[in-house]
């Protein structure tokens, strides 16, 4: 099988892990006789440097091209003095939106080789972390309206968050069909007792449960479920929300996991072209030292392989890879824990290959 694959490889650490990602797609192509080619595209950072822009139309149109995208990470001090419009987040947030893809989704599962470095109580880690967070992704306040203007001698800010019932809905089917495919079970996290679009949200999504009647269905507050993820994160098993409470939610999600380096993403629209990338930052403090930790990255390259490209088998492969070095008790410096052995960024995609 043929596949091009769009590469952004990002800013500050993210070409370290994304040639790690690459090395271990290339060895899946190679054991499997699959072809895959790789388009660079700048976005971010270094599309500033290069073109003033944080993702120009010709490098958009790249992505749009390929059967896939793969994004190491973007940002770092070098360009936070910017204006809004100029930021390397924008870029982001035009991509997603460019390419259509509304569905984020960021699976919190604790690996039980590092059980120990999740913060929370081993009590309530021993009950079980599996969990995924399907967050919309190119609608409410992130793309709604944002203004400042003077009103009465002050500065005064407005950032709409507008939703329309078919955003919602084919977020919220999403989230079903997820849970079908899960243990059964849905969580719509909102805001009901004070926002209208959260009304709104849960107007739609009640009209979708008569559609999934084996889906056990609830409803919480978004302050609520902030801490029982905390409290008893056993009792989820998909949540869906919007875009701002999924950005909040996942990220906490992530730490309680052991380790942020550990959890990929993939994010999808109407068709199989996806977005795949860790949910961690560019790590600018440790740029070019090999100290990165690269397998968030190759895990999203493994989801690419089963989402984007139906490729179950080469998949599993992967994640079977990684879950033999972590039983070897190799760890990067994110995750590091007494009697393992502390390797780098490259030495820990050398062991994962090892296992492919």
């Amino acid at each position: 099988m043929n596949k091009n694959i769009a590469v952004i490889w990002g800013d500050c650490s993210s070409p370290e892990i994304v040639e790690q990602a690459i090395r271990v797609l290339d060895k899946v192509a190679q054991k499997h006789g699959h072809t895959f080619t790789y388009t660079p595209v700048a976005m971010g950072g270094e599309a500033i440097d290069k073109y003033g822009d944080p993702l120009p139309q010709h490098e958009l149109d790249k992505c749009l091209a390929s059967d896939s995208v793969l994004l190491g990470a973007i940002g770092g001090p070098k360009w936070e003095g910017l204006p809004g419009e100029q930021r390397p987040e924008k870029g982001l947030l035009r991509l997603r939106s460019g390419m259509g893809l509304y569905a984020n989704n960021r699976p919190a599962k604790i690996w039980p080789q590092l059980a120990a470095a999740s913060p929370l109580k081993q009590e309530i880690v021993d009950r079980g972390i599996d969990f995924i967070v399907v967050r919309e992704l190119i609608g409410g306040v992130y793309f709604g309206e944002h203004t400042t203007k003077e009103v009465d001698g002050q500065l005064v800010a407005l950032d709409t968050m507008p939703y329309s019932e078919s955003e919602i809905e084919r977020i919220g089917r999403i989230g079903f069909e997820t849970a079908m495919k899960r243990r059964k079970k849905l969580t719509c996290v909102d805001k009901a007792n004070v926002l209208d679009t959260s009304r709104l949200w849960r107007k739609v999504m009640h009209r979708l449960q008569e559609e999934y009647p084996e889906v056990e269905y609830s409803e919480m507050f978004v302050d609520n479920c902030a801490m029982q993820i905390c409290k008893d994160p056993s009792q989820f098993d998909v949540i869906v929300t919007e875009n701002m409470f999924g950005d909040i939610l996942s990220d906490e999600a992530s730490q309680i996991t052991g380790s942020i380096g550990m959890v990929p993403s993939s994010s999808l629209g109407a068709t199989s072209c996806g977005l795949y990338e860790p949910i961690h930052g560019s790590a600018p403090d440790i740029a070019g030292q090999d100290k990165v930790n690269p397998i968030a990255c190759i895990l999203s390259a493994a989801m690419m392989l089963r989402y984007s490209f139906d490729m179950a088998q080469e998949a599993d492969e992967v994640e079977a890879a990684v879950n033999a070095v972590l039983d070897q008790g190799l760890r990067t410096a994110d995750m590091m824990s007494e009697g393992c052995t502390l390797v780098g960024c490259k030495a820990m995609g050398d062991a994962i290959l090892a296992q492919l």
